[in-house]
């Protein structure tokens, strides 16, 4: 498993990193079988969000450590630097560009963009 991760470098310049998660094999409801997972993270809200069809936002920071966890539809985000990527369901997208230039954010499909958002802060 992989997630997408956007940051923030010092110079405020946004960028993308792919973070693999470590999963391992452990007992999590007992007295089911083991399963592979990977280690809690402790969140503080949890969010769905919608963006409709056409939706194109000017470029911002992220304002909280969060990560969004697409339903349906697809977005296309772009960092500072240029790169971007395309987010489509199933996809793990973890935001921590919270200064700097920031990322712009427009839906592709032609329908909605729904996801739910875990905020960390």
């Amino acid at each position: 498993m992989k997630y997408h991760r956007l940051y923030a470098e010092s110079d405020g310049e946004s960028r993308w990193a792919d973070v693999a998660v470590a999963l391992e094999e452990r007992t999590f409801a007992p007295p089911a079988k083991a399963i592979e997972i990977s280690e809690p993270e402790p969140a503080k809200q949890m969010m769905f969000l919608r963006l409709r069809a056409g939706w194109d936002e000017p470029i911002h920071p992220t304002p909280v450590a969060q990560k969004l966890i697409c339903l349906s539809g697809n977005v296309r985000v772009t960092a500072s630097d240029g790169t971007f990527r395309d987010i489509g369901p199933g996809d793990v997208w973890h935001m921590e560009d919270r200064h700097g230039k920031g990322h712009h954010t427009r839906v592709t499909s032609s329908e909605d963009f729904e996801s739910v958002i875990v905020q960390f802060e």
